[in-house]
């Protein structure tokens, strides 16, 4: 058998940053093999008397301790209720505590786009460049949404862009139920202030969350929901994820069909 050729180091470096690793331990490389080959030290006699061995400390996290889940989905409730502008729901959900995402993300991403705009996209969570710039899809899966947005005759001056959960998870790993329903009232509050005529939810975990469906993407895109507010009825189309369309590009062909519907619809 021929053997696989052995990865490049920028294919080393993607792997390390899909897997969540974006930093690096120590300023110079360490060559574990050449310590393989290494002789062994020289045994030492052991002392007399072991010493003390130091405590180590906590690990503290900053802000304060998250309180329990069901105070902290109440305290959301309530918090994002109050809010009377989008400004005033930057403000709670920056000083809000209840949430363990905000202790491990380095900044909230709250939107980008217009606010008075007819339609808004929400995508599930942050990711790196997100959690670096503070603003919603900013990197490679940003850049292909720029491109979906542009291909109907729009942009970030003429949509609003958010996500779900608004603090960047370790790694990008994904929410917990937990973590959905806490930050979940900060969303809908969202959606409520921006009023939008054409709600789509980019993916599968935003569809599900939002249009309070248990069906997978696959039979969600393309349909069209009625997500309620309290106060109107808002038409709601589910599509696939930019980052889902960067893994799987066959499937490029069905959003463009979904991204017809959404432009027939703005259009009427």
């Amino acid at each position: 058998m021929i053997p696989e050729p052995a990865p490049t180091v920028r294919e080393l470096l993607a792997f390390y940053l899909e897997a969540g690793v974006d930093c690096a331990l120590a300023e110079e490389s360490i060559d574990r093999l050449a310590e393989m080959d290494a002789p062994p030290p020289a045994p030492r006699a052991a002392p007399l008397v072991e010493p003390p061995r130091p405590v180590a400390a906590p690990t503290v996290m900053r802000g304060e301790v998250a309180p329990a889940p069901d105070v902290a989905i109440a305290s959301a409730r309530e918090a994002a209720r109050t809010a009377p502008t989008l400004e005033a729901l930057r403000e709670l959900m920056q000083s809000f505590e209840g949430c363990a995402l905000k202790h491990t993300a380095t900044r909230l991403v709250f939107a980008d786009g217009n606010p008075q705009a007819r339609i808004m996209f929400v995508g599930e969570a942050p990711g790196r460049d997100e959690d670096i710039e503070g603003l919603p899809f900013v990197g490679r899966s940003g850049k292909l949404l720029d491109l979906m947005l542009g291909a109907i005759g729009l942009n970030r001056t003429t949509a609003y862009i958010a996500n779900v959960i608004p603090w960047r998870p370790p790694g990008n790993r994904t929410p917990t139920p937990q973590e959905t329903q806490i930050c979940l009232p900060f969303i809908q509050r969202q959606i409520e202030l921006v009023n939008p005529d054409v709600l789509v939810t980019l993916g599968n975990p935003s569809t599900q969350t939002l249009l309070s469906t248990r069906e997978g993407i696959m039979r969600t895109r393309g349909r069209w929901f009625e997500y309620e507010t309290g106060q109107r009825t808002i038409r709601a189309l589910a599509t696939f994820h930019p980052a889902y369309l960067l893994r799987s590009p066959s499937y490029k062909r069905l959003a463009w069909q979904d991204l017809r519907a959404i432009a027939k619809v703005l259009a009427g």
